[in-house]
């Protein structure tokens, strides 16, 4: 009986065998766990000699990269771009909350002029290349310098700095360098290379353009983020609102299907119906929503988690996008999904340093192994948001 009274106590409180529900945690102790998070990866992966940070933690310089043009490249003194630019997407997050917004200020500074190490001016137009220029000549990816100019964009609508609008703007007229008219418009990945013109560029060229339009609200972003938007929506949308990886230039599609590829254009059809009060992209959204839904809880192999984690920067991505759609329609489904997977990995599936595993699952090798930057950044980026959301619904 006892047993009995104690059972139903916990279902009538909501305690899971993975924690406290997610009613339960307040917006204080999830952005306690941004911060957490966000302090840790500092002390970890800071390389103070160059103000940057190392790709992986802890950072033997064995792990062989395989996110490159060319196939795989060893880690290096300090991280590539992509995973540096998570670090500044979380501290766009946590600027935006009212409590630590002062606090946070001064790392986004910091990490201003840690992006300006990538950018290399000698070929026009200016762009941020893979690896910093002081260290290394490399490749300009266009997604990579979608990311860039978000994430200035984003920080300056929250902050009003000129010179952050001033580099979202310069690091556009990159990527608008690689559009081409070939089966149909679109950039490549990388710039020189026709081999492909894939979600991941154009997603964020999107976006890229929406957010500057946002800032600016100059119709020329918004023109050329129809444009992308219209480009990926006819070239790279399945039937159930999923989108393919890459469309090749004699117009064959390569189908791999990541999260995050769905998020960008999700997040971009919000922001479209935000902008425009056009019906169509709305309801755009929500089928894009429901169709990812979908098809990523169908490929979950894991029963202690909601949804399939492919990369967690992916998922968080995608997380992005259901949030904005949650703040036009108010449909928890898809927040809940990723919030309790999230919660899980929290509660179970962090090493002894406190960092969380690429699966978010307990996994013994895994705990073991070194964790990547951008895995550990998106943590503090999510949690910042979760906290954000649970502030709002006050």
């Amino acid at each position: 009986m006892k047993a009995l009274i104690s059972i139903t106590l916990m279902l009538l409180l909501g305690v899971t065998q993975t924690g406290k529900s997610q009613e339960m945690v307040s917006s204080k102790q999830y952005l306690k766990r941004a911060e957490e998070m966000y302090s840790n990866i500092w002390k970890r992966y800071r390389v103070d000699k160059y103000k940057l940070f190392s790709e992986n933690f802890p950072s033997g310089k064995q792990d062989s990269l395989t996110y490159l043009q060319g196939g795989s490249v060893n880690e290096k003194e300090v991280s590539f771009l992509w995973p540096f630019s998570g670090m500044f997407s979380a501290t766009n997050v946590l600027i935006k909350v009212p409590a630590v917004k002062n606090k946070y200020l001064v790392y986004l500074d910091s990490l201003s002029l840690g992006y300006e190490t990538y950018k290399d001016t000698i070929r026009k137009p200016g762009g941020y290349q893979a690896y910093p220029v002081m260290l290394d000549k490399s490749d300009r990816y266009y997604d990579d310098n979608g990311l860039v100019a978000i994430d200035y964009a984003e920080a300056y609508i929250s902050t009003k700095r000129p010179a952050y609008l001033k580099k979202a703007k310069e690091t556009f007229t990159f990527i608008l360098s690689g559009w081409s008219d070939n089966i149909g418009g679109g950039v490549t990945w990388l710039e020189g290379h026709n081999d492909q013109k894939p979600a991941c560029s154009n997603g964020m060229a999107t976006l890229s353009a929406l957010h500057l339009y946002k800032a600016t609200n100059d119709p020329f972003y918004l023109n050329w983020g129809k444009r992308f938007y219209t480009w990926m929506h006819d070239n790279l949308r399945d039937s159930t609102g999923v989108y393919w990886n890459d469309k090749k230039p004699d117009g064959s599609i390569n189908y791999t299907q990541w999260t995050y590829n769905s998020g960008t254009m999700l997040e971009a059809a919000v922001m479209l119906y935000e902008f425009t009060h056009d019906i169509s992209y709305l309801k755009e959204a929500q089928a894009v929503a429901a169709g990812t839904f979908k098809h990523f809880t169908a490929q979950n192999k894991k029963p202690t988690l909601q949804l399939h984690i492919d990369l967690p920067w992916f998922v968080t991505v995608l997380y992005r996008g259901y949030e904005r759609l949650y703040h036009i329609d108010g449909n928890e489904t898809y927040i809940k999904a990723v919030i309790k997977s999230l919660d899980y990995a929290w509660e179970n599936s962090r090493d002894k340093y406190g960092l969380i595993t690429h699966s978010w699952t307990p996994d013994a090798k895994e705990l073991e192994k070194p964790k990547w930057l951008l895995d550990e950044a998106c943590i503090a980026e999510l949690y910042a948001r979760i906290s954000m959301l649970k502030l709002s619904k006050k």
